[in-house]
């Protein structure tokens, strides 16, 4: 119930800051939302994954639903501090399941992604109860949220869903990648090597076959769903050409995607200019794919 309270306080706040008469959508937010915290979708290695639900109150049909899944390096982040990525669809009286998973120090390599395949079966699963669409699932990241949101909408058909066994087909509609990890090999050695990558893999001895297995890049095929990256050209964490090989590939196997440059722009704290590019960009491409 504090959860609750906290997050309405949240939401009036932002209806209630900046100017002093709020845009509409702003006082339809803070009254129209029903929020659902820290629901339990998979128990594993004694860690509760939990994510948060938003949903509009007054839905008289299933509305579509962003699947959100936080940034951090699979090392670090959370859940809450990632919730005012949901507001451009929050805005637009979407649905919004917010992912939280196990980390590095939980669980290594490849629980994240495992986690997140169960958060999108625990969606289709109750799509009833809250009035999902699950025709018009959409999943998307930041840097290594970016990454298990491609791992989410690409790896469904691998058996890295076995932690959450299942009949239902764990297909999304569109993913919207931001600054996401393609080639976890490419972080674990040589110039583009990042500690963050290192910590999820550990000492392994398998961690290279790992790190390929849960590598969008080497699961592009003709059936992927449509992906729209964003990316600045200038990002040293994630390299940008994650970004331009990905787009290369789904190009050369038939998949509807757009590669969105941001230029000079580094992992993320985009100008408000490219940001509101950036957002334009998406809403379009997901128009074309018919989700908006």
């Amino acid at each position: 119930m504090r959860i609750i309270t906290k997050m309405k306080r949240i939401l009036l706040l932002i209806a209630s800051s900046a100017c002093a008469q709020p845009p509409d959508w702003s006082i339809r937010l803070a009254d129209s939302y029903a929020i659902t915290p820290n629901i339990t979708y998979s128990v594993q290695n004694n860690f509760e994954s939990r994510l948060d639900v938003y949903r509009p109150r007054q839905a008289a049909s299933p509305v579509p639903v962003l699947l959100y899944i936080h940034g951090g390096g699979w090392v670090a982040g959370s859940k809450e501090v990632a919730f005012f990525q949901t507001m451009p669809y929050l805005a637009k009286g979407w649905a919004v399941v917010n992912v939280g998973y196990r980390l590095g120090r939980h669980s290594l390599a490849p629980a994240a992604v495992e986690d997140c395949l169960c958060a999108l079966r625990w969606v289709i699963r109750n799509a009833g109860t809250y009035k999902f669409d699950t025709t018009r699932i959409v999943v998307t990241g930041h840097s290594a949220g970016g990454h298990l949101s491609l791992t989410t909408g690409m790896l469904g058909g691998t058996d890295l869903h076995r932690q959450c066994p299942g009949n239902e087909p764990l297909k999304v509609a569109a993913i919207v990648n931001w600054f996401g990890i393609t080639d976890v090999p490419d972080l674990l050695d040589g110039a583009h090597r990042q500690d963050y990558a290192v910590a999820w893999l550990g000492s392994m001895p398998d961690r290279a076959a790992i790190a390929r297995r849960v590598s969008p890049l080497f699961h592009v095929s003709a059936a992927a769903p449509p992906v729209i990256t964003i990316h600045g050209d200038a990002d040293t964490v994630v390299p940008y050409q994650h970004g331009v090989r990905l787009h290369e590939a789904l190009t050369k196997a038939g998949v509807r995607n757009r590669l969105v440059t941001v230029p000079g722009g580094k992992h993320g704290g985009f100008p408000p200019d490219h940001l509101a590019r950036a957002y334009k960009e998406i809403f379009a491409f997901l128009k074309e794919t018919g989700l908006e």
